[in-house]
């Protein structure tokens, strides 16, 4: 019997099909059901009913899963043990796609290293598919992300809200879209804009928002703070959520501001994500702990 076998039980069990276990697992379903069939034989008991609508447990595997869920528990607390061992004398890697990092991840990675010097913590920039896809292989530790609110979370990630807020027009203190209290989406498609790289939520965002209609796209840069960059540098407008331009250095030093659209927009989230499929060490969660908390501090619509 190997762990591996009971992992992918409880996998089935708790998404509740062949198909959506195997992709959480990164296997192919055939490869899960000889898995899964390999382990029935050895146990002499069938532990799935399987049915063209899903998998669930059958009469036999109800009375042993309290007896795996406690051996993949066990398993779970060994291994966290061991990697919060090994993590303290290596770091912890948090991917982001830079909304929000100054005033939000800034100060909590501050407060961190100081209480646990011997911790290094390493930030690396990249895409939402690229985070997601190293958090899944265990490339990262942490992913913090943007989502447009009513996205479906993965369902092999754990997905934490840290802030939310409106889209807005993130523009010059001098430019004349900053003497707006609102900003028509007719202003935004006059002005010469700076859009973000396919793969990057707000590209999404500004398709979706025009609804087929073009902005005149005198840029495309390949994330937030390079967008911001260009904007202080009078080369465009461009579209951020709000948080990512609240407290931004430019922001604080009087270059750039961000005016609301007069066009109401869902709302943008900065989430926290991280594998369902393997606990987090004990740091990764007191450094989620620390950005809930600064979250918080930060002005900001939120919905907990």
């Amino acid at each position: 019997m190997r762990i591996e076998q009971l992992e992918c039980v409880a996998a089935v069990t708790r998404l509740g099909s062949m198909r959506r276990a195997s992709e959480a697992l990164h296997m192919s379903q055939p490869a899960l059901s000889q898995t899964i069939g390999n382990l029935e034989r050895e146990l002499g008991v069938t532990l799935l009913e399987r049915h063209r609508s899903g998998a669930r447990l059958s009469s036999g595997g109800r009375e042993l899963l309290p007896g795996i869920i406690e051996v993949l528990d066990a398993v779970h607390r060994l291994r966290a043990a061991a990697d919060d061992r090994h993590r303290v004398r290596r770091s912890i890697r948090i991917g982001t796609v830079h909304a929000a990092t100054v005033p939000l991840v800034l100060p909590v990675i501050s407060g961190f290293r100081a209480a646990r010097p011997e911790t290094q913590v390493e930030l690396i920039t990249a895409r939402q598919a690229d985070i997601q896809e190293a958090l899944r292989g265990g490339g990262l530790d942490l992913g913090l992300i943007n989502v447009i609110d009513g996205d479906d979370p993965p369902p092999d990630l754990a997905t934490v809200e840290l802030l939310r807020g409106r889209a807005a027009v993130c523009c010059r203190t001098d430019s004349p879209l900053a003497r707006l209290r609102e900003v028509p989406l007719a202003r935004i498609l006059a002005e010469p804009f700076v859009a973000m790289r396919a793969g990057y939520l707000m590209h999404r965002y500004v398709h979706r928002l025009l609804d087929g209609r073009e902005p005149a796209i005198a840029y495309s840069v390949d994330g937030a703070e390079m967008g911001k960059v260009m904007v202080a540098q009078g080369l465009g407008v461009t579209l951020l959520p709000e948080y990512s331009i609240s407290g931004d250095p430019l922001e604080r030093s009087g270059v750039i501001t961000h005016r609301p659209l007069a066009t109401e927009g869902p709302d943008v989230l900065l989430v926290a994500q991280h594998s369902r499929t393997r606990q987090p060490p004990a740091q990764v969660g007191r450094l989620l702990r620390l950005l809930k908390a600064q979250a918080a501090r930060l002005p900001h619509d939120t919905e907990n």
